[in-house]
């Protein structure tokens, strides 16, 4: 090992290479990080935490609407975007020095460069040479926007948190969490929302009940949900930018996001001169064990394009680096990872959807519950919850739970670490629930809706 300059070389300073960074210096080993962009990765600085705090920011003229049916009475609320985005970017500063101190107490090398690969085991970083005997690729992925004329006029995810002014007419166009929880976050901040979305429904993969349920509240709080088109050309006129969809239809907008898809970020990287196999759409193949077809060399996270999730780059980094430097294999079990949408209303989902668990288990039984939460009884504004269970028949194992409801998030969360221990319908059925909340729902759902 003493033959290389590091042992263990990180290219990308985002969630799964600062924490496997951090591990392998903690098990002795020399480890050095270089990071061409800003600590943190996309999920820090244009992804989760800023888009979570968006969220919260575009919640508050609904909460004024509650808290009238409570006996309040507020003047008319006045939002300035201009505060927002300063608060929002102190916040993505302090996190951004949080991971660099991270680092150099583990004992870290940072480098503030882009790595490029020469070989195996060995790094370009601002014209200085490095061996190492591992390297760790995790750039993660960057947003991808198609060809079509007008596509200089679009935003992507990552200009929507830099933004001087807050457009007051915005287009969407996407169907994946990134579109639905901006075309939320900017209804909810007084915007006039469209998103558009080439499918029928949007949110593939997804359970198709939440879905339905989630784009029924959507158009409630006035999202205007176009699905079955696109977008051919954008044009900038006098009133701002004008769009034609499939049909010949158009429509003006201040502001156009495109939230159509992310790619891995594995160009001028050196992985080709290196003979690193990728897939069709660019993303690192791995084994297992994160490993390349190049034995020295190792991906993982959003650059992988597999399960890509924060926590699952954090997961697979302890992992790999539990297995080089620490004499323990603990892989990452892909099963049963609860996910969150930050839509509005939020969505939690954890295990199957109805139509994966039909094709996997053979017989179900659905479970379902449509209410009114108790927030909304005495409030002019109302918003419906909606929950699900789905059991195999067989085994009256829990493999399905999805909600659309406030708190989703933090509900499933709970909720998925009974189903990964395996929890049957008994075992929800005799929990006591927490009364009055939401989540009691869960356990009180005593006959199927179908089976």
């Amino acid at each position: 090992m003493a033959s290389y300059d590091c042992d263990f070389f990180v290219i990308g300073g985002g969630s799964g290479g600062v924490r496997a960074a951090r591990m392998a210096a903690g098990f002795g080993a020399r480890v050095m990080v270089a990071e061409e962009r800003y600590l943190g990765g996309t999920c820090v600085n244009v992804g989760c935490i800023p888009k979570k705090l968006f969220v919260y920011a575009s919640r508050y003229r609904e909460e004024r609407e509650v808290a009238q049916g409570y006996g309040w009475t507020m003047a008319e609320p006045h939002f300035d975007w201009p505060t927002l985005v300063r608060n929002k970017d102190q916040e993505i500063l302090r996190l951004n020095g949080v991971y660099e101190r991270l680092l150099l107490n583990a004992g870290c090398a940072v480098l503030a460069a882009r790595a490029t690969l020469l070989d195996p085991h060995t790094l370009e970083v601002d014209g200085r040479r490095i061996s190492a005997e591992h390297i760790l690729v995790a750039t993660g992925g960057w947003p991808l926007v198609p060809e079509f004329p007008g596509r200089e006029f679009v935003l992507t995810s990552n200009e929507m948190f830099h933004l001087d002014a807050l457009p007051q007419r915005m287009v969407v166009v996407g169907g994946g969490y990134i579109a639905v929880e901006f075309a939320g976050i900017l209804r909810g901040l007084g915007c006039a929302v469209t998103q558009i979305y080439r499918g029928p429904l949007f949110l593939r993969g997804f359970d198709s009940e939440v879905r339905e349920f989630l784009a029924a509240q959507m158009r409630h709080k006035g999202v205007d949900l176009r699905f079955d088109t696109g977008v051919t050309r954008i044009d900038k006129t006098a009133d701002g930018l004008t769009l034609t969809l499939h049909d010949g239809a158009t429509l003006t907008a201040d502001g156009v996001l495109y939230a159509t898809g992310r790619v891995p970020m594995t160009s001028a990287l050196g992985l080709e001169q290196c003979g690193v196999a990728l897939d069709a759409a660019g993303a690192i193949r791995v084994d297992a064990h994160y490993r390349t077809n190049v034995p020295s060399i190792y991906a993982l996270g959003d650059v992988t394009n597999r399960v890509n999730l924060t926590p699952v780059a954090l997961a697979e980094g302890m992992s790999l680096v539990r297995r080089l430097f620490g004499a323990r294999d603990q892989p990452v079990d892909y099963d049963y990872i609860p996910t969150a949408i930050f839509s509005q209303p939020p969505v939690g989902t954890v295990g199957c959807s109805e139509a994966v668990a039909r094709a996997q288990f053979g017989e179900i039984e659905v479970y379902t519950s449509t209410f009114t939460p108790l927030r909304y009884t005495v409030s002019p504004l109302k918003e419906q919850a909606f929950m699900k269970l789905i059991v195999a028949t067989q085994t009256q194992r829990v493999v399905g739970l999805h909600l659309c409801g406030e708190d989703a998030g933090e509900i499933t969360q709970g909720f998925a670490v009974a189903m990964r221990a395996g929890a049957t319908k008994e075992i929800f059925d005799t929990t006591i629930g927490i009364h009055p909340s939401s989540a009691e729902e869960f356990v009180t759902m005593r006959e199927p809706t179908r089976r």
